[in-house]
């Protein structure tokens, strides 16, 4: 990229009247340089079928392209016109709930040819009348894509063929693997097959999601070749990429494979929301940003949805717009685009607020992205592009996410008490405190050995080879930090008949026969312990250490034989096993002696102020000191004489520099 973007979803379709060349004009006030349009607007660009009218879509690229405003085209397929639906029923999708009706976005089945049909013909219909024009930069494939439940006869019918292929066409084999016998679910013929909707066999159940993921990953790379028949070699095509919903982005997608998926694009995207106010911790900004950069191995990406102002009660302090917009920036990002510009007048999303109001006046916000916009012009190219290397990664997955949703790590009693996604932000936020940088792996990835350490949070369903990798990761001098439930199962849920935590054993140096939920907290002790009371707080492996050292024992009359948290050498390498869900200030120490001992620089562990760097295009190392709180912190530089990029002013090595509440500095070395 040779420039920031800065920009906003932008709707001409919605207004309640013209106020496009006012809209323009503030949009260059505020510095935006792009926006995006046309995702969310099938039945205005083709209100009959095979009619066309794009006519809002060629005016805001005639208003954007005389601005110098770039554009970003989504193709509008994830909201389907009524029309379709009338002709063709069964294009909405049928769920474990039934077929769904008609109003909400993402309702429809996104394998059928019907859908397809209409689907290609408008995205060929808008790449030609888009591709050609100057300002269009790239396209946004569909959005926010999941195989949303997608179940019906023709989802079933390919499934049994993926099965038939899967197991070549062995039904003993299916059977044996997922343990079809029990309660007489044996398959005994293909021709036996029965719809797996109301299954009660997990492992089947989670095939079926995997293969629902590859639907999706199918699908983008589907539009992707339609695009590439129309974009020009300077036009990139992306998605945007998002994560586990919680009423803000949580963890990864259980209904999405992205690693898979980033093959239909050139450059990644993806969309994050977060609390704020008080509650900003800048977290969110950070594992979006993790995966995001990670899912092209290690390129640039783009923020493609963020919030301006959001939910009523995200609207953002004085300050918090703008360390949001570089938090983005510090992990990697070449753009922060808000949805939207304007906030909408009815409809569902009315009190989603954009960046201006429903007055449409200037605000708060907008003076806010105003400055934003002003600093991305003036100082951009010592922002953009910026490259990092980090040296841990997290490993996560989604077949043990969707394993630990059919088998709940605290069954039965407090279902669904901890998933998987819970344990990936429990260590991943460890390592956000203590300012570790994080990339983000997946079982596909090849390149272990690229890190010093590798964080496993709950790799409950894996391959062997796999497992056997990560062993070979630490007798080559790696340091493995994996948490309770990795290693459990075989990548089809099937329940590893070795001691646990099986293959993983051989470097961890640690068994267990034994787990519990207990039904009150238990105490710890050890070398990571420390002052004070610390609770295993739920649930609980029985470690029985085979040559491991015990860094924390459980605290109770019932269980003090076992070992709860366990650190073994194994070849060049460590590999520590966390068997239990400690508090964050055990995780943040059992963290600081692996990362030790790893040789990883820890200066940079300061109370709320993330610190986070990279290389920049003028080969200069470059680093964001982020301050989340409402209050002044100062922070220690201990690097090369520097240069703050936004004010200019110049920075000595070994002195403190003062970071203001919602504030931030950036220092880029000499």
């Amino acid at each position: 990229m040779k420039k920031l973007l800065f920009g906003a979803a932008y709707y001409d379709e919605y207004m309640p009247y013209d106020r496009l060349e006012k809209d323009v004009q503030m949009m260059k006030r505020a510095g935006i340089n792009v926006v995006r349009i046309a995702e969310s607007t099938w039945s205005t660009c083709e209100p009959q079928p095979g009619v066309f009218d794009f006519s809002h879509v060629e005016r805001v690229m005639d208003a954007m392209e005389a601005a110098d405003i770039s554009v970003i085209i989504g193709t509008p397929t994830y909201a389907i016109p009524t029309w379709m639906v009338k002709r063709h029923p069964e294009v909405m999708a049928v769920t474990e709930k039934g077929r769904n009706g008609y109003g909400f976005r993402q309702q429809m089945d996104i394998t059928n040819p019907d859908y397809r049909f209409y689907a290609e013909r408008v995205i060929r219909e808008l790449m030609k009348v888009t591709a050609h024009r100057k300002c269009v930069i790239g396209y946004q494939i569909d959005n926010e894509t999941k195989h949303y439940g997608t179940a019906g006869e023709n989802v079933q019918r390919q499934f049994l063929a993926y099965l038939r292929e899967k197991f070549h066409d062995d039904t003993d084999a299916m059977n044996r693997e997922f343990g079809l016998d029990y309660w007489s679910n044996r398959l005994n013929s293909w021709e036996d097959y029965v719809d797996v909707r109301s299954a009660c066999n997990q492992s089947l159940k989670a095939e079926f999601e995997k293969f629902q993921r590859s639907l999706v990953t199918e699908f983008l790379c589907w539009q992707a070749d339609i695009v590439n028949e129309y974009r020009r070699e300077d036009q990139f095509i992306t998605h945007n990429f998002d994560g586990e919903w919680r009423d803000y982005s949580f963890g990864i997608q259980p209904d999405a494979d992205h690693f898979q998926e980033a093959r239909a694009v050139t450059m990644a995207g993806f969309d994050i929301y977060h609390p704020s106010q008080d509650l900003l911790t800048g977290k969110e900004i950070a594992f979006g940003g993790d995966i995001a950069r990670s899912l092209k191995g290690g390129e640039n990406y783009l923020i493609l949805e963020t919030q301006a102002q959001g939910y009523i009660s995200w609207l953002p302090y004085q300050g918090q717009l703008r360390l949001q917009a570089y938090s983005h920036l510090s992990e990697g990002a070449n753009s922060v685009m808000y949805w939207h510009w304007h906030s909408i007048h009815n409809s569902v999303e009315t009190y989603w607020r954009g960046i201006l109001s429903q007055d449409f006046e200037e605000n708060a916000t907008y003076r806010e992205a105003c400055r934003i916009g002003e600093e991305f012009a003036a100082k951009g190219d010592h922002l953009v592009n910026l490259k990092k290397k980090n040296e841990v990664a997290i490993l996560v997955s989604n077949p043990s996410l969707t394993a630990l949703k059919y088998f709940p790590i605290e069954f039965p009693v407090a279902r669904p008490g901890i998933q998987y996604n819970d344990v990936f932000r429990w260590m991943f936020d460890t390592l956000c405190d203590m300012n570790v940088e994080c990339d983000i792996l997946w079982p596909e990835s090849e390149n272990l050995e690229d890190y010093r350490v590798i964080v496993v949070p709950a790799l409950y369903a894996a391959e062997d080879e796999l497992l056997h990798r990560l062993n070979r990761f630490v007798e080559n001098g790696g340091h493995l930090i994996a948490s309770f439930k990795s290693g459990y199962s075989n990548e089809n849920n099937k329940v590893r008949c070795g001691v646990q935590p099986g293959i993983l054993n051989e470097s961890l140096g640690v068994i267990y026969h034994e787990y519990t939920l207990p039904r009150g907290l238990v105490g710890l002790s050890g070398a990571v312990v420390g002052a004070g009371e610390h609770k295993a707080e739920k649930f609980m492996e029985l470690l029985i250490p085979h040559g491991a050292e015990v860094l924390a024992s459980y605290d109770h009359y019932n269980w003090k034989e076992y070992a709860a948290i366990t650190r073994n050498h194994y070849g060049k390498g460590t590999a520590t096993y966390v068997g239990t869900m400690a508090d964050e200030e055990v995780l943040t120490n059992v963290c600081r002696i692996v990362l030790e001992g790893a040789g990883i620089d820890l200066s940079e562990e300061t109370a709320g102020v993330a610190v986070h760097k990279g290389v920049n295009d003028y080969g200069k190392t470059v680093r964001y000191y982020l301050n989340y709180s409402p209050e002044e912190r100062r922070v220690p530089y201990r690097y090369g004489d520097a240069v703050d990029v936004l004010t200019g002013e110049a920075v000595a090595a070994g002195t403190e520099i003062t970071v203001g509440a919602w504030d931030l500095r950036i220092l880029e070395e000499q």
